[in-house]
């Protein structure tokens, strides 16, 4: 009993915390002078994604003998494809969810009146269901979150194919992965012009810590993204002890929770940021947070399994390998025929229930 007492617990404090993270992260990009979109795609998703990777480099370096190795390729293999089905699924069905309920209330506004007006103004009230066919991005997020993609898919084919094969200088290019994470970062930090201009302006709430400043003082920035981040760690962590120990109570393998349920877990505070930053209005830097956050799981937990561990996968990696790049292909054709809707987005779910199917056969 305590153990469903405690996850619902740290379910709500990751939530509150990322309330608190979102709103430093922010400011704090204001203060750094960065592209708008790099909140997302960088100091966000960097933010709630240091935590794992510290996790990861612990099970790789200390971890008890190949079982350790085994946790941290899987967790390096399981964040992409949570990320890339999971996280985009919540935020298709939480953009539903926000976008119908505001044309129902602008439809009820509407009909007392006795006007005919309704949510795009001219003249022709929509129906709760326009949302669900209306396109997230313009034409340049698109392209923006389309070269995301593109740079995530690369990566991850080449490490899913190091996973296949052995060689004596494997290791090594574990180096790789770092550089190409120091390049994207370098990419999205100075690449202000792309979406507005450095330090395009955000919708920006007052800072919770000094509600009544019009400018927070960078201590205050600074204090609240540190400790929002540390709740959001110690939280995640114990989620994801809670769930391992739920399962086998519930009748699943061991295998089944490490696999499935784990990474969900892991990737929990992207998840919450996503939905909140959906709740807030702010589409585009749901979707980069997600897209940021892909990128790092692609390069740095693969790089420390790279150094660390033997790097090979055995059928059930390779699996949730193939599927991530389905997931991914089904995105990118998505963009490329500008048909991105919260339906499509909430569609990508399915990638994840597929792969839950094979995994049991496989398993």
């Amino acid at each position: 009993m305590w153990h469903f007492v405690l996850l619902i617990a740290c379910a709500v404090a990751i939530y509150l915390s990322c309330e608190w993270f979102v709103n430093a992260v922010e400011w704090l990009g204001h203060r750094l002078n960065v592209g708008k979109m790099a909140v997302g795609t960088v100091l966000a998703a960097f933010g709630t994604a240091l935590p794992e990777s510290v996790v990861t480099l612990v099970a790789v370096t200390t971890g008890d003998g190949e079982a350790g190795k085994d946790i941290g390729v899987g967790a390096a293999m399981g964040g992409p494809l949570a990320l890339a089905t999971v996280a985009y699924a919540v935020t298709g069905v939480a953009l539903l969810w926000t976008r119908r309920s505001r044309d129902r209330a602008r439809l009820a506004a509407a009909v007392p009146g006795g006007s005919a007006t309704g949510a795009d103004g001219r003249g022709e009230a929509r129906g709760p269901g326009a949302a669900a066919s209306e396109v997230l991005t313009d034409p340049a997020e698109a392209a923006r979150l389309a070269k995301d993609q593109r740079w995530f898919l690369a990566v991850f084919v080449f490490k899913v194919g190091l996973g296949l094969v052995a060689f004596a200088f494997k290791p090594w290019l574990g180096v790789v992965f770092f550089a190409v994470y120091a390049v994207y970062f370098w990419r999205e930090m100075s690449g202000g012009d792309e979406d507005g201009g450095a330090g395009a302006e955000i919708d920006l709430e007052p800072l919770k810590l000094q509600p009544r400043r019009e400018v927070p003082a960078g201590w205050a920035v600074a204090v609240q993204t540190l400790a929002t981040l540390t709740v959001i760690f110690f939280a995640s962590q114990l989620f994801v002890h809670q769930l391992d120990a739920i399962g086998p109570m519930i009748g699943l393998p061991a295998a089944v929770t490490a696999l499935l349920l784990s990474p969900v877990a892991t990737e929990l505070p992207e998840i919450m940021n996503a939905v909140i930053w959906v709740r807030q209005g702010k589409t585009s830097l749901a979707l980069a947070n997600i897209s940021g956050a892909m990128m790092i799981q692609a390069t740095v937990p693969s790089g420390l399994g790279l150094l660390f561990t033997p790097w090979k996968f055995d059928h059930a990696l390779i699996w949730s390998g193939a599927m991530t790049m389905v997931a991914i292909a089904y995105l990118l054709a998505t963009l490329r025929a500008h048909k991105l809707t919260p339906v499509r987005l909430a569609w990508t779910g399915a990638f994840y229930l597929v792969f839950a199917a094979g995994l049991v056969v496989i398993l």
